[in-house]
C-alpha cells in the first residue's frame, strides 16, 4: 500500500480522499493556490505545499508544479479527484515516469476513450449499442452535412475530447448547421485543445444512465449499478439518484453486463463511469466512459456500501479486487443534490463569505462539503460548494428524507441552488419518475 499520497485537487473532493486515505493509514499531502490556505482541505491533510496564485492554470492545472510538490513531500502517488487534471492522460504519464503513480485508470485508457470519436468507433465494432453518426472525426460543416443528410435531424456535434457538459449542441434544420458547427469548433478547442468534433443522432427525451464499474489489473471487474442523472442544465447533473425507477431487473442486466464488456474491450484498470442514453423502456445507446471517480458516487456507496476512493486506492497499489459481482448487494434508495453557490432562478454563480450555516443530519443523511462559518466562495472555481446524500429504504422514504434535509441546510452570505431543489423534489412528473434530460426545460415552462 501507498505510504503518502498528494491530492491534486481542492474542495471537498479533495476532504473526501483524505479520509478514505485515513482509514487506509496512508499520509497525505494538500497542494493549493494562496487563496486556499484557509480550505479544510489544507488543514486536515498531513502535510500541505502552496503551488501558486488563484489561477487553476498556475496551481491546479500546473503539472510541474504538482510533480515538484510531490517529489519535495516524497509522495509514492497522486489522487488527481474529479475534474483539472483527473483526466489529462499526459499528467498520467508524466507521472508514472516520475515514479509516482497516477490513482486511476492507464494513461492508455484515458487517452482512447478520451478520443470519443475513436471509443465509439471501437466499441461499435465490437457490437456495442451506440447512436448513429460519424465514424471518423468530422473537420469541415461540408462533412457535417453529408453526415447529417444520412441520418437525419436533429443531431448532435459534440466535441470528440469533450466533457462536463462542454462542446455540445443540438441541431434540429439544416440552415442552423453551419453555425453550430463553427461555435463547437471554437469552445471544443478553447476548452480542451482539441476543436475535433464528430456527429450522433439525437435522441429526443432520453434517461442518461450511467453505470459504476470497478476494475484492477488482474482483470477482474464488477459493476455496482446503475445512476440516474437525468435531472440537467445544460447537460450539467444537478441531481443523481439510485436506483433509477424506469430500469427492469433485466433491463438493468442487460445493460450492466454490457458496461462490463465495454470495460473488458480496452482493458480498463480502475474506477470507471460507463454512460448510457436511454430511449423508451428498452433501447439504450453507450456515450462515453469517464475515466475518474465522478461527483455523484456517493449514491452508490449508500445502495452498496462499497467506499469508491477506498477501492480506486487499493485497485492503484496492485491490489485485487475483493469483490465478485454475485456477491454484491443492493439495499433500499439514494439520492444526491448538488448544493452550488448560484443563484437559483438564473443559475449564475454567486461567490461570497458564509456567514451562517447549518448542515443536516440524521439516519440516512450525508454531506460531503469543505465548506464552514466564515468560509469564502472563491469564483476561481466551480461553483459546487456541497452534495447532500440521503438513503432510505425505498425511492418515497429517500424523498421524504431529502425534502426535510434541504428544510435543514441552512446558509446565509451566498445564493445556492437549495431552493431549486425543493422545487424539484415537489413535482409530479420527478415524484412519478417520468423525466428525462429535457425535465429542466419542461419544468421551466409548466
Amino acid at each position: 500500500m501507498f505510504e503518502k499520497i498528494l491530492i491534486a485537487n481542492r474542495g471537498e473532493i479533495a476532504l473526501r480522499i483524505i479520509r478514505a486515505c485515513k482509514e487506509l493509514g496512508i499520509k497525505t499531502v494538500a497542494v493549493h493556490s494562496k487563496c486556499d490556505a484557509d480550505s479544510l482541505h489544507v488543514r486536515f491533510a498531513d502535510e500541505a505545499v502552496c503551488i501558486g496564485p488563484a489561477d487553476s492554470s498556475r496551481t491546479y492545472l500546473n503539472i510541474p508544479s504538482i510533480i515538484s510538490a510531490a517529489e519535495i513531500t516524497g509522495s509514492d502517488a497522486i489522487h488527481p479527484g474529479y475534474g483539472f487534471l483527473a483526466e489529462n492522460p499526459d499528467f498520467a504519464d508524466i507521472c508514472n515516469k516520475c515514479d509516482i503513480k497516477f490513482i486511476g485508470p492507464s494513461a492508455e485508457n484515458i487517452r482512447l476513450l478520451g478520443d470519443k470519436a475513436r471509443a465509439r468507433d471501437i466499441l461499435r465494432r465490437a457490437g456495442i449499442p451506440v447512436l448513429p453518426g460519424s465514424i471518423e472525426k468530422i473537420c469541415t460543416p461540408e462533412e457535417a452535412r453529408e453526415i447529417a443528410d444520412e441520418i437525419g435531424y436533429p443531431i448532435m456535434i459534440k466535441s470528440s475530447a469533450g466533457g462536463g457538459g462542454r462542446g455540445l449542441k443540438i441541431v434540429r434544420k439544416e440552415e442552423d448547421l453551419e453555425v453550430s458547427f463553427t461555435m463547437v469548433q471554437l469552445e471544443a478547442g478553447a476548452a480542451f485543445g482539441n476543436s475535433q468534433l464528430y456527429i450522433e443522432k439525437y435522441v429526443e427525451r432520453p434517461k442518461h444512465i450511467e453505470f459504476q464499474i470497478l476494475c484492477d489489473d488482474w482483470g477482474n471487474m464488477v459493476q455496482l449499478g446503475e445512476r440516474d442523472c437525468s435531472i440537467q442544465r445544460k447537460y450539467q447533473k444537478l441531481l443523481e439518484e439510485s436506483p433509477a425507477v424506469i430500469m427492469s431487473p433485466k433491463l438493468r442486466k442487460e445493460i450492466g453486463d454490457t458496461a462490463i464488456r465495454i470495460a473488458k474491450e480496452v482493458g480498463y484498470n480502475s474506477v470507471g463511469t460507463v454512460e448510457f442514453l436511454l430511449s423508451g423502456h428498452d433501447n439504450y445507446y453507450f456515450m462515453e466512459v469517464n475515466t475518474r471517480i465522478q461527483v455523484e458516487h456517493p449514491v452508490t456507496e449508500m445502495v452498496t456500501g462499497i467506499d469508491l476512493i477506498k477501492e480506486q486506492i487499493r485497485i492503484a497499489a496492485g491490489k485485487k479486487l475483493g469483490l465478485i459481482q454475485k456477491n454484491i448487494k443492493f439495499s433500499g434508495h439514494s439520492i444526491e443534490c448538488r448544493i452550488n453557490a448560484e443563484d437559483p432562478d438564473k443559475f449564475i454563480p454567486s461567490p461570497g463569505r458564509i456567514t451562517a450555516l447549518n448542515l443536516p443530519s440524521g439516519p440516512g443523511i450525508r454531506v460531503d462539503t469543505a465548506i464552514y462559518c466564515d468560509y469564502s466562495v472563491l469564483p476561481y472555481y466551480d461553483s459546487l460548494i456541497a452534495k447532500l446524500i440521503v438513503h432510505g429504504k425505498d425511492r418515497s422514504e429517500a424523498l421524504m428524507k431529502m425534502n426535510w434535509a434541504l428544510e435543514e441546510f441552512h446558509i446565509e452570505g451566498v445564493k445556492t441552488t437549495i431552493p431549486f431543489h425543493k422545487k424539484v423534489l415537489k413535482d409530479n412528473d420527478f415524484i412519478r419518475g417520468d423525466f428525462y434530460t429535457d425535465f429542466l426545460d419542461r419544468y421551466n415552462n409548466k
